[in-house]
């Protein structure tokens, strides 16, 4: 039987591209994710993928990552430093938005169905040949390197085979300028279907930059996350200690009983020679010559000689050193948030200082010339039942509050927002997401150079939300501005901007059976309160009010229950604050 071939996958991500100013061009976002990773995502199937380019977060452990030398010497100087040796290799650029695996399969069945060819390439839809988007058979790959001599600086087309074949592959319009880079914004907006709450969570985790990295005293890391994994320092314990209140004895017994006593923390020198004993505590360290611990319940003592009672069991109550841990010990991986659990684990492992990013700061605003929070109401005016209890939301989240505000309807107000308000990580922004003459947060954020991420959502409520990300990375989350639907889509979302700015890993969804799904589903997801009846089980309410929070009272979580879901469908719980 015949061995089935290797398929290696090279991407070209190291360019200079000059014809963007210098720009990180693999890194742009267009249609909620970087254009690298979609790249990655069309060869994930391949046996190996290897990035050729600055070292990037977020590849993955299966990715490969090297740099071509000099940096920015080219494309073909990218494969030669990849050093590719597979039967197939696929060569992708990382400036094509919407490449998938179908142009993947493509080139590889083109290939394969050309057996005197040497390589396939990709043709788009102007008719133009991409010489990057191929599949090669490796050993002519590896001959035309080597055949080049010189790789720095010279064009894909140089390594051109005499014997190849093109494959048509709609799709892979690539980003070569910022004209091309906005089009593909502007192409993926209008013919993306809006994504459920589940996808929309990725799309903005991903759309995410990351905060720099800090380094901090544990004990003001609290809120953080680990951006390096918690390594112990010293050994837990540094030295012997007892386990119990008992004996410190050397040898075998019985023990002739000295007078001092070994207390947790004492200081006073200690030897015990063969045949000796001295009273000790818990948390006591083992003197000098002590083999082993004896605990109280397990001894008789007879004036001044200890001796083991009949029936006892041979058992040392000593830990010994390190019995937790020894130094260079994994405590916490990277990704974990510092909760106090960390940071005392930091303590007991002699780490004096944590690599953190975080915590998120947000900044909350409550739109609307309607709001008033104190005073009396007027004509036409809404009390602010939102604003004072949103930042208990936002530390429920994983985030904290940095500053609050009420922005009145003015034509310029969003923009100086956005335009101001830089000391934060994020905004959050409750109201001006519809289409009204009032709502106009989306226009801002074009004018601002905003990457939109998620223009709405297919759940109700807040299928209006908006979520984005400014050019200097902060992250803005539009708000419906009815409570019930601000705080379900706020519990959905902001989670996904800590994660993706901090690097935070995602916590399991608490998922389970919903009793009665079938009464409560509809045609998209619904956010619903929810409930644990006495029997453990979870049900939801039908009938919800949105223009306060008084539906949640009593109820444990937000449920998104499925679309069309039946009785006993799980749907996913966001647990609400106490």
């Amino acid at each position: 039987m015949s061995t089935p071939p290797v398929h290696e996958a090279v991407i070209v991500a190291g360019g200079r591209a000059t014809r963007m100013g210098g720009l990180d061009k693999p890194a742009q976002i267009v249609a909620g994710r970087r254009m690298l990773d979609a790249a990655v995502a069309a060869v994930a199937d391949l046996d190996r993928v290897t990035v050729v380019g600055p070292p990037r977060d977020g590849l993955g452990a299966s990715v490969t990552q090297v740099r071509e030398s000099p940096a920015g010497s080219g494309p073909v100087a990218a494969l030669a430093a990849a050093r590719p040796a597979a039967d197939v290799v696929v060569t992708l650029p990382s400036d094509l938005p919407f490449v998938t695996t179908d142009t993947v399969t493509a080139l590889l069945d083109a290939l394969r169905t050309a057996p005197d060819a040497d390589a396939a390439f990709a043709v788009d839809d102007t008719g133009r040949v991409q010489f990057l988007v191929a599949a090669w058979r490796g050993a002519a790959l590896a001959s035309r390197l080597a055949a080049l001599g010189d790789v720095v600086d010279r064009p894909v087309r140089a390594l051109l085979p005499d014997r190849h074949v093109t494959v048509a592959a709609p799709g892979i319009d690539d980003c070569d300028t910022l004209d091309d880079l906005a089009r593909a914004r502007t192409g993926a907006r209008d013919r993306t279907e809006a994504p459920g709450p589940a996808r929309a969570r990725t799309l903005v985790r991903n759309a995410q930059r990351r905060l720099p990295v800090r380094t901090v005293p544990p004990a003001e890391a609290f809120g953080t996350t680990l951006a390096t994994p918690l390594v112990a320092a010293g050994a837990l314990p540094p030295v012997a200690t007892s386990a119990m209140d008992g004996y410190a004895v050397a040898g075998d017994g019985p023990w002739s009983l000295r007078t001092e006593i070994r207390t947790a923390g004492s200081s006073g020198r200690v030897v015990l020679d063969d045949g000796q004993a001295v009273r000790i505590a818990t948390g006591a360290h083992l003197p000098p010559g002590a083999t082993s611990v004896v605990r109280d319940e397990f001894v008789s003592v007879t004036g001044s000689v200890v001796t083991l009672l009949p029936d006892a069991p041979r058992r040392d109550d000593a830990r010994a050193v390190g019995e937790d841990w020894l130094p260079g010990t994994l405590l916490a991986d990277a990704g974990v948030s510092v909760t106090p659990a960390v940071v005392s684990a930091a303590f007991s492992g002699e780490v004096t200082a944590l690599d953190v990013r975080g915590p998120l700061r947000v900044h909350l605003v409550i739109t609307g010339d309607e709001i008033r929070r104190t005073g009396p109401l007027e004509q036409g005016q809404t009390r602010d039942s939102l604003g004072p209890v949103l930042p208990r939301f936002v530390e429920w989240c994983g985030a904290r509050v940095s500053g609050e505000q009420h922005l009145r309807d003015t034509a310029d107000g969003f923009d100086v927002l956005l335009h101001d308000t830089v000391d934060t990580d994020a905004l959050v922004i409750v109201g001006a997401t519809g289409g009204g003459a009032a709502d106009q947060l989306r226009g801002a954020l074009d004018r601002a150079g905003a990457e939109i991420v998620v223009d709405r959502v297919r759940c109700k409520p807040g299928g209006s939300q908006v979520s984005a990300v400014l050019p200097d990375g902060r992250a803005v989350l539009g708000l419906p501005g009815n409570p019930v639907a601000a705080v379900g889509t706020l519990m959905v979302v902001l989670p996904a901007v800590v994660c993706g700015r901090t690097g935070r890993a995602s916590a399991a969804p608490l998922v389970a059976p919903l009793v009665n799904a079938g009464d409560v589903a509809g045609d998209r997801t619904r956010l619903l309160p929810a409930y644990r009846d006495e029997e453990g089980r979870w049900l939801c309410d039908n009938a919800v009010r949105t223009s306060h929070l008084a539906g949640l009272i009593g109820r444990d979580a937000i449920a998104l229950v499925p679309p069309h879901a039946v009785d006993g469908d799980d749907a996913e719980f966001l647990p609400l604050p106490g």
